[in-house]
C-alpha cells in the first residue's frame, strides 16, 4: 500500500503566514498615507502639463538587461525574474524608465506633439538588503519628459520634484547635481577614471575592481568606507565635458538659480546606469547636526534622476530620443519627521451615522446609503449591529453631528428619523427628501 505524504502542521511562526522578507501589507492608515502622497504629487505634475501612465509590473527581462546594464547591481544582484510556462523570461520592474520608453515607441508617441510628459506611481522590486526605509517592494512617484534635449526640461524635472517634497513639509532638502557628459566626452572621462583607479587597485574593494572592468562609472556609486578616500580624490567628470555639454550644464544651473533652488555640484554623483547622459541629480535631506551631535551627518537621498538620451538607442539599436526623468522614493519620504501626513480626498469625516433596527430596515438600508452616496454626503454605519444603544455609542465615539434612525415603522413608511446629536432634537423625513434635508442642515 502506497504511503500518503504527510502535510506538515503550520505553526504560528511558520513563514507561510508571514509576508516575504522586505515586503509588507499596507492596511488602513498606512495605505491612505501612500495614496495621500500620490494625490498631492499627481496634482503638482498635472498643473505642469504631465499626464498619467501605468505600465505593467512585469516586463521582458531583456528590457532591463539592455537598458540598466549587466554590470549594475540592479541586474546582477537585485532583479526578480521568472520564466513563464511559455518560455518567456520576465522581470518584476526594478524601475519605471525603461517600461515608459518601451511604451513610447510601442504606441507611436513619436507622432504626438513633443515633448511627451508622463507621471506614474506604484511598486518597484529589488532584491536588496532590507532596512529602515528600504524594502524589496517599495513605492516610487515617477516623472518623465520624452522628446527634448533642452536644458529647461532637466530644470523642470528637478524643480517639480523639489516642489513636491517641500509642499509635503520636508525641510533641510537640497539638490546635488552633476554632469557626466555625452557619448562624445564621457569616453575621455572613463579613461581618466580607469587610469586613476588602476593606480589604487590594492586600496579599493573587490566590487570596485570588478566594476572597473565592466562599467567604470559604477566605482563612484560605491558606499564601502575603504573606497571613500580614493573616491574623494578621483577625477571630476565636469572637467572632461565637451563645449556642448558644458553649455547644457551651465544652463541647468542657471535655471535652478533663477528658481531659488539650493544646489551643490557633487562630482561623485554619476547615477551609474548605462543609459544616463549629461545631467545627474539627487535631492537629499541633510539632518540637523544638533539632533545627534556625536553622529556623522550623512545626507539621505529622497529622489534622483537625470537625462537619458542614450536609452532609446540601447533598446532599439538605432532610434534616437532625448529624455529626462526622476523618481521619488515614497517610503523614505513618509518616514521623515517633518512629513505632513496627507489624507486622500476619498477619505472624508462622516457627517451622519446610520442606525437600522429591524430586518425590514436592514433590507431598506442600501436605498438610504445610495441616496447619501449619490449626494456625496459621507456617512458611517454598522450594518451588522442590531442594538440601538450600541449603535448610538458608536455614533458618539465618532463625534458625528447627526444620526439617521431607520426602524420597522420607518421602513414601512419610507421615512427616517434624524437626530441632532448636539441638542437631541429629532425630525422625521421622507427618504427621498433625506439628502436635501441634510445638505440644508449640516
Amino acid at each position: 500500500m502506497k504511503e500518503s505524504k504527510k502535510i506538515p502542521k503550520l505553526r504560528a511562526k511558520d513563514d507561510l503566514l508571514q509576508s516575504p522578507k522586505g515586503m509588507r501589507d499596507l492596511i488602513g492608515n498606512d495605505f491612505y498615507l501612500f495614496q495621500g502622497f500620490f494625490e498631492k504629487a499627481a496634482e503638482v505634475a498635472l498643473y505642469y502639463g504631465f499626464q498619467p501612465i501605468e505600465t505593467p509590473i512585469l516586463e521582458k527581462e531583456e528590457l532591463f538587461n539592455r537598458s540598466v546594464g549587466e554590470g549594475t547591481d540592479i541586474v546582477s544582484k537585485e532583479m526578480y525574474t521568472l520564466k513563464t510556462k511559455g518560455g518567456d523570461r520576465l522581470a518584476l520592474r526594478p524601475e519605471f524608465t525603461p517600461p515608459i520608453m518601451r511604451a513610447y515607441f510601442e504606441h507611436g508617441m513619436q507622432s504626438w506633439p513633443q515633448p511627451v510628459m508622463f507621471y506614474s506611481f506604484g511598486p518597484v522590486f529589488r532584491h536588496d538588503n532590507p532596512q529602515k526605509g528600504r524594502y524589496r517592494q517599495f513605492y516610487q512617484f515617477n516623472l518623465e519628459i520624452l522628446g527634448t534635449q533642452k536644458s529647461i526640461a532637466d530644470a523642470t524635472i528637478i524643480m517639480i520634484v523639489y516642489t513636491i517634497l517641500k509642499e509635503v513639509g520636508l525641510k533641510d532638502i537640497s539638490v546635488q547635481v552633476n554632469s557626466i557628459g555625452d557619448g562624445e566626452c564621457r569616453g575621455i572621462y572613463k579613461r581618466e577614471l580607469t587610469n586613476y583607479y588602476k593606480k589604487h587597485l590594492k586600496d579599493v574593494c573587490a566590487d570596485c575592481r570588478e566594476r572597473l572592468k565592466i562599467n567604470p562609472l559604477r566605482v563612484l556609486d560605491c558606499k564601502n568606507p575603504i573606497c571613500q578616500p580614493i573616491k574623494d580624490l578621483a577625477p571630476e567628470s565636469i572637467a572632461s565635458l565637451c563645449p556642448a555639454c558644458k553649455l547644457h550644464f551651465r544652463e541647468v544651473l542657471e535655471y535652478l538659480e533663477s528658481m531659488n533652488i539650493p544646489y551643490e555640484i557633487n562630482s561623485n554623483l554619476v547615477r551609474g546606469i548605462d543609459y544616463y547622459t549629461r545631467t545627474a541629480f539627487e535631492i537629499v535631506l541633510t539632518p540637523d547636526p544638533r539632533t545627534n551631535p556625536e553622529e556623522q551627518v550623512v545626507p539621505l537621498a529622497l529622489a534622483g534622476g537625470g537625462r537619458y538620451d542614450g536609452l532609446a538607442k540601447i533598446l532599439s539599436g538605432k532610434k534616437e530620443l532625448s529624455a529626462v526623468g526622476a523618481g521619488i522614493g515614497v517610503d523614505r519620504v513618509l518616514l521623515q519627521e517633518n512629513y505632513t501626513k496627507l489624507s486622500p480626498r476619498i477619505i472624508k469625516k462622516p457627517k451622519v451615522f446610520f442606525i437600522q433596527l429591524s430586518l425590514d430596515a436592514k433590507q431598506k438600508s442600501f436605498e438610504v446609503i445610495e441616496a447619501l452616496r449619490k449626494s456625496r454626503i459621507p456617512l458611517a454605519h454598522s450594518l451588522s449591529k442590531d442594538s440601538l444603544s450600541i449603535q448610538l455609542a458608536l455614533a458618539e465615539k465618532q463625534e458625528v453631528p447627526f444620526v439617521i434612525i431607520l426602524g420597522q415603522k420607518e421602513a414601512l413608511e419610507n421615512t427616517v428619523i434624524i437626530r441632532n446629536m448636539d441638542n437631541r432634537s429629532q425630525d422625521t423625513v421622507k427618504i427621498d427628501k433625506l439628502a436635501e434635508y441634510l445638505k440644508k442642515n449640516i
